[in-house]
């Protein structure tokens, strides 16, 4: 009897061990997955949304410095023009069509690709485009002169904005790892200070059943649930001793 008893102390404390840490550490996962997920979100909101309102900026630039240029029939100026914005960080191409949707001047080399051909060419909408061999873009237009002496396109390359959002991401990770490491050792060290007390109230009580002298007697003192049950132990073992009186 005295063997099956001794045993019974450290399966119960290791259960309740086991699934408190399993509970700590699927509430860190939890918390590491939606933080990821609303950062990744967010950091892609905000980086597109910045990207097009600077390519807009630009092509609007663009449309207004081409009025004159086009008013000359200048279309080498008009090339060189929109040759100096490609410099810029994130723009990829950019194309002008006139009135009647001609392509008058662009950056693609050797050609337009086909799906640029096959859009709207007098469309300033903002579009997602995919082009074979070049990636995924987003496009802005503005129209030179409301529209009436043509369009300014310009694409902005999604890869750029990716590559940003991985770098913005693979900081905050490395700030939450430190943080999930430091939260998962302080719940471990609070789940054996917790389990501590309570694998001395089991050892009290197997002493109490065994006639033998509390091996923890300090835990009568105690003035928590731990105190208490050993208290309550005590009162059932000395009621046993007694007969029950």
């Amino acid at each position: 009897m005295s063997a099956p008893d001794q045993d019974v102390p450290d399966i119960k404390v290791k259960k309740l061990f086991r699934k408190t840490t399993f509970g700590v550490f699927m509430l860190f996962g939890v918390i590491g997955l939606s933080t990821s997920i609303l950062n990744v979100y967010t950091v892609d909101t905000h980086l597109s949304e910045e990207y097009i309102s600077n390519s807009k900026g630009i092509a609007k630039t663009i449309a207004d410095a081409s009025v004159d240029i086009l008013l000359n029939r200048d279309l080498a100026a008009l090339q060189s023009l929109i040759d100096q914005f490609l410099e810029i960080q994130g723009i990829r191409y950019i194309y002008i069509t006139n009135e009647s949707g001609e392509f008058i001047a662009h950056t693609f080399v050797p050609g337009i690709p086909e799906e640029i051909l096959q859009s709207d060419p007098l469309s300033t909408e903002t579009a997602e485009r995919t082009l074979t061999g070049l990636g995924d873009f987003v496009e802005v237009g503005s129209p030179i002169l409301a529209g009436v002496a043509g369009t300014v396109h310009v694409g902005m390359d999604r890869g750029l904005i990716a590559l940003k959002i991985q770098r913005a991401i693979g900081q905050q990770m490395w700030l939450f790892v430190v943080v999930g490491a430091i939260g998962v050792v302080a719940a471990i060290w609070l789940v054996n200070l917790a389990a501590k007390p309570m694998a001395g109230l089991m050892a009290y009580a197997v002493s109490l059943a065994k006639d033998d002298e509390p091996a923890n007697p300090e835990l009568l003192d105690r003035d928590d649930e731990v105190g208490h049950l050993a208290r309550l132990f005590r009162h059932f073992a000395s009621r046993q001793s007694t007969g029950g009186q």
